[in-house]
């Protein structure tokens, strides 16, 4: 069994993470919060024997054999690193860093020390997602050519906070949203973007000068070209991902979320037909995944190398829409 250790309080880890841990053999035994009445509070809520406030205590303790890192993002390089340097497995939100540098730093560091290090994009788990990439690549579409992700959604209240109001902490729609459409891109393409694109909104929720939608269009390496829309203000809209080849298209709706829903339509020459979908916690799917690379039995679904890749794609959008030009993507892995 693995002993997890959370590094922050956070919504994500208890609507999602702590149950999708418990649920593929693992156990929350700590979690770390600086505030320790929020911590305290949040262990007793989630039936964690300990809460304690600081990194150390929770990177120290024998009875933690991995971590999950959800504090806000400007945290998390020195967090991981210290997680690493300490023999714990890391799995850590995305984005993995503010800079490059750190994030590359990041994943040197689990590599030195001998540890699974992953970077939590659940779509890659996603059944949807899964069925798309299978059909392209038994060449049930041809040669892709184009893509399309529209994932603006509304951020609700209780999520809103930092992601809204604190560039210093890696706020705002391109290292939030963008970085998921990226590496759903590339897990379902196959193959790594090579140039990013685009223009950013301040559409009345961000604040201090941070993006909430951002449009643009990343290129390929095989020359496969991908519109993306992200914003955190559009209240009735639906997500979906599309994929269009010379021999059949791809059309995806209400699969960019958290929940295992949505649907998947392959359109041809011999018409339209809904493929099946196994649908399945994508949390639970990612968490099996890291728990049987720790027993060295495969990868985790996506390692801290995606990550790298994610951040070096949301970068060179962020830097895009700043100066107008487009951007080569470099994550130099």
């Amino acid at each position: 069994m693995t002993r997890w250790g959370l590094i922050g309080a956070s919504t994500i880890a208890r609507e999602w993470v702590i149950g999708a841990i418990r649920a593929t053999g693992g156990e929350v035994v700590s979690v770390m919060s600086t505030n320790a009445e929020r911590g305290h509070a949040y262990a007793q809520e989630n039936a964690i024997a300990k809460s304690v406030t600081s990194l150390e205590e929770i990177t120290g303790d024998p009875d933690v054999d991995a971590v999950y890192i959800s504090t806000t993002n400007e945290l998390h390089h020195d967090q991981a690193i210290a997680a690493a340097r300490a023999g714990k497995h890391i799995l850590c939100e995305k984005p993995l860093a503010l800079a490059l540098d750190d994030a590359k730093a990041m994943v040197a560091a689990a590599r030195e020390a001998g540890v699974v290090m992953a970077t939590n994009h659940h779509l890659r788990n996603a059944a949807s997602h899964r069925a798309m990439r299978d059909a392209i690549a038994a060449g049930r579409i041809g040669k892709p050519l184009a893509a399309r992700v529209f994932h603006a959604v509304y951020l609700p209240p209780h999520l809103q906070g930092w992601r809204l109001d604190k560039p210093q902490a890696g706020g705002g729609v391109i290292l939030d949203i963008t970085v998921h459409d990226a590496d759903t891109l590339r897990f379902v393409l196959g193959e790594d973007p090579v140039e990013a694109i685009a223009l950013s909104q301040s559409g009345g929720m961000g604040m201090r000068g941070l993006e909430d939608g951002v449009m643009g269009v990343l290129r390929f390496k095989s020359g496969v070209i991908a519109q993306f829309h992200d914003a955190f203000t559009t209240r009735f809209a639906e997500t979906g991902f599309e994929v269009h080849g010379t021999e059949g298209s791809l059309i995806a709706r209400n699969v960019m979320t958290q929940k295992p829903v949505g649907s998947v339509f392959l359109r041809n020459a011999d018409g339209e037909q809904q493929l099946p979908l196994g649908q399945h916690n994508l949390y639970e799917a990612a968490l099996a995944a890291f728990h049987a690379a720790i027993a060295g039995r495969g990868a985790p679904s996506a390692s801290g190398e995606d990550g790298v890749w994610s951040l070096a794609t949301g970068l060179a959008v962020a830097k895009s829409a700043a100066t107008g030009a487009a951007i080569a993507i470099e994550p130099g892995l």
